[in-house]
């Protein structure tokens, strides 16, 4: 028996002792209890509020920062930024820190995904004895495979038993528990996924509720996955230890094939759900709950309670989305100048190319260089980054008419005074130091606004990720609420993905059918990246196909 945990996370709390001081008495009146009756999984009503809860706990996980860091930073993606502490430099695996279990914050999954996957037990063993239709229950059978899902892509076996048998509800406290192997767990996912794919209906019975496609989507990913963990091609050991074989019998291939027929499958039958037409729309806040994002961890900026969270002031921590807030330089420090003073133009708000600056986190040079080479006909850069920052200043109360930016040269409010320019120029002039623009950037003849070219781009200054921008309506002529989460919804899958899922599995072997080979599936994807209908450089829309 392993320890599993250092602290019993249950979905109700224990009663507690009551002290009674009274005239005759002042005994502790203790009632110990090593288990509890829980009687809201007895009730129609208290199963659906468990249901409601499964979706709730997705912001527990999805723009929680930390968990946002040990899964990017490190990659191609991400980097460590300026102000990075020990949790991103350790994740970043460059030597600057040392990955280790307690800097590493999957705790942030291993805390949160094990409590919700009892509440689902609890649910499936409940609700069919208090009424509840078996499209609502599958809900509780999706969720619950999601959970281990992330769970086993995580951190290899994970205990199906949390302390009263196999998937079954647990009510007693236990320290303790068994690693199942990792077939053993894709096992459950998989089965969970199925009865979830035949009784979930085909269109969402709230707006962001798990429907059939979502569970293809699911069941895909989760066939491509462990076929890569059943090939193996590098020899990466697992934990526990466990042969690399499945137990029903099927090899690699067959689940590769598997994850080609149910991503097909969703494509074809789309539902609710489909491509938008531009990149841009995919993630611009104006279009948020767009019919391509399949699930996601939802926000509201109308009330504070629904939406999880301060409307005014983020706690860096869950169930607030802050994940926005890390790969955000602190573009404050940006000067010009007004009667030969320094002066900061352009003010922190609550604006989806600005937000809250944390600067843990950083785009590495191949971003730029060689993920967006191409940054003219392919709009994804453009809809992923802020590479024009503009002047804001009247926001904060300022009423300059213009200030002055590079080269001396008046700059009025809402234009650029720094631009990231998409290619390195050999007349750009930098500075030796910070420079007048106090952030080290150049200039070129006859441009007021200050430019960097991609070599240049540093820890400190970079273009930040607009697409996990805040968007809010309330900011009025102000700078609104910068300071606090995001009150937009947090994109966990996206229709998009069946493409990349199923043109994967084809290059693995898998027998495709006609027009949905993987050059076809990601063509689709590449077409639709040339397609721009609003340029954010330009800041003004566009109706531009590069193909």
């Amino acid at each position: 028996m392993k320890p599993i945990f250092n602290k019993i996370k249950l979905v109700g709390t224990v009663a507690m002792a009551a002290l009674v001081i009274g005239s005759c008495s002042d005994i502790l009146d203790e009632q110990p209890r090593s288990s509890y009756d829980v009687t809201f999984f007895k009730t129609k009503k208290g199963v659906e509020g468990g249901i409601t809860s499964l979706y709730a706990h997705l912001r527990y996980l999805y723009g929680q920062a930390y968990w946002y860091n040990i899964c990017l930073t490190g990659t191609d993606e991400a980097t460590w930024g300026q102000s990075a502490d020990g949790n991103f430099k350790d994740a970043d695996l460059s030597g600057v820190g040392n990955l280790d279990p307690s800097s590493s914050r999957s705790d942030v999954l291993w805390g949160t995904a094990f409590s919700n996957i009892n509440t689902a037990n609890g649910i499936i063993e409940n609700g069919v004895s208090v009424g509840v239709d078996e499209q609502l229950l599958a809900e509780a059978y999706f969720f619950r495979a999601f959970d281990y899902f992330l769970l086993v892509q995580t951190f290899g076996g994970v205990p199906l038993d949390l302390g009263s048998g196999e998937l079954k509800f647990n009510i007693s406290p236990s320290r303790s528990s068994v690693r199942n192997t990792v077939p053993e767990v894709y096992k459950a996912i998989f089965a969970d996924l199925k009865t979830a794919l035949n009784d979930l209906p085909d269109q969402p019975r709230v707006t962001g509720g798990v429907t059939k496609n979502v569970a293809r989507l699911y069941l895909s990913k989760a066939y491509l996955t462990y076929a890569w963990w059943l090939k193996n091609p590098n020899d990466i050991p697992t934990y526990p230890e466990a042969a690399r074989t499945d137990l029903d019998g099927h090899d690699y291939a067959w689940y590769f094939q598997q994850a080609y027929d149910i991503a097909i499958e969703a494509i074809k039958n789309p539902g609710p759900y489909d491509l938008e037409k531009s990149f841009y729309l995919v993630n611009a806040g104006t279009n948020d709950r767009n019919k391509e994002i399949m699930l996601y961890a939802d926000h509201t900026e109308s009330d504070e309670y629904y939406n999880g969270g301060s409307l005014t002031y983020g706690s860096g921590g869950a169930p607030d989305n802050f994940a926005g807030w890390m790969m955000n330089w602190n573009y404050t420090d940006l000067w010009g100048q007004v009667d030969g003073s320094n002066v900061a133009p352009v003010i922190r708000v609550a604006e989806q190319a600005y937000g809250r600056p944390w600067s843990r986190m950083a785009p590495p040079h191949g971003v730029f260089t060689h993920t967006f080479a191409d940054k003219v006909n392919d709009s994804r850069y453009d809809g992923t980054f802020t590479t024009v920052i503009r002047t804001n200043w009247s926001t904060n109360g300022n009423v300059w008419t213009t200030v002055n930016g590079a080269n001396g040269l008046p700059v009025s409010e809402g234009d650029a005074l720094l631009s990231f320019l998409n290619e390195d120029d050999p007349a750009i002039q930098y500075p030796n130091d910070a420079g007048t623009s106090n952030v080290g950037a150049g200039t070129l003849s006859g441009r007021a606004d200050y430019v960097m070219g991609p070599s240049s781009i540093s820890r400190r200054v970079f273009p930040a990720l607009w697409k996990l921008g805040p968007y809010r309506t309330d900011n009025g002529s102000g700078p609104g609420q910068p300071n606090a989460g995001s009150t937009r919804p947090y994109n966990i899958a996206k229709f998009s993905e069946l493409y990349l899922i199923a043109a994967e599995a084809a290059v693995e072997g898998a027998t495709t059918q006609t027009l949905y080979s993987a050059r076809d599936l990601v063509n689709v994807l590449r077409a639709r990246a040339g397609v721009w209908t609003f340029s954010n450089a330009e800041n003004k829309e566009v109706n531009v196909s590069s193909v």
